[in-house]
């Protein structure tokens, strides 16, 4: 995807999101009386390292977005990024240099612009060295320039992927699943003045 192209659709995907929660795993044995053989290897559930890890970068996003602080921001991803934010009438899903994710978010949440974002209900499953994250959330916007209601929000479900690379657990996919709601001036959310 060309950088034009990327632009046109970022300020739709300032929303972003991410958060972990737990995996757990049950280990089924047979009883003395159960005729099923019991089996010969068992898969361990996820590691409590990995799974503070992969918190560690899903809500790293989060915070860094909200800091502005792009370079962190960055390191939380692989070199491209599945993005689909269709649900909000985002663009159709799409493969992008992480650099063009991050540059549009840049773009989109300049200083006037405050955001923040909150998470609950997650949901991690780790197979190997892919991960898959489901979470609730909740993102604000909320600009300081005379364009009527200064704020803008949605909630909505959320969905990340990341894999394990030698540094460490990265983003490869984020996407908004789902919208339960959306408010207020998507002028607080979409506006980008001209450069």
């Amino acid at each position: 995807m060309n950088s034009e192209h990327a632009e046109g659709l970022m300020p739709r995907r300032a929303v972003l999101a991410g958060a972990v929660g737990v995996a757990g795993g049950a280990v089924a044995g047979a009883g003395a009386a159960d005729a099923t053989p019991a089996p010969t290897s068992v898969a361990r559930p996820p590691s409590a390292d990995d799974l503070d890890a992969v918190r560690a970068v899903v809500d790293g996003i989060d915070d860094a977005v909200d800091d502005k602080d792009w370079a962190r921001c960055r390191a939380y991803f692989t070199e491209e990024v599945d993005v689909d934010f269709a649900a909000l009438d985002g663009g159709p899903a799409t493969r992008m240099a992480a650099d063009d994710l991050i540059g549009g978010w840049r773009r989109n949440l300049y200083a006037e612009k405050t955001s923040f974002h909150t998470r609950s209900n997650h949901r991690v499953t780790i197979d190997g060295n892919r991960a898959d994250v489901r979470s609730k959330g909740h993102a604000f916007n909320k600009l300081s320039r005379p364009l009527g209601d200064a704020t803008w929000e949605v909630w909505g479900t959320y969905a990340h992927r990341l894999v394990r690379t030698r540094d460490g657990w990265r983003c490869t996919a984020i996407a908004l699943t789902d919208v339960a709601h959306a408010r207020g001036n998507e002028l607080a959310w979409t506006h980008v003045p001209p450069q």
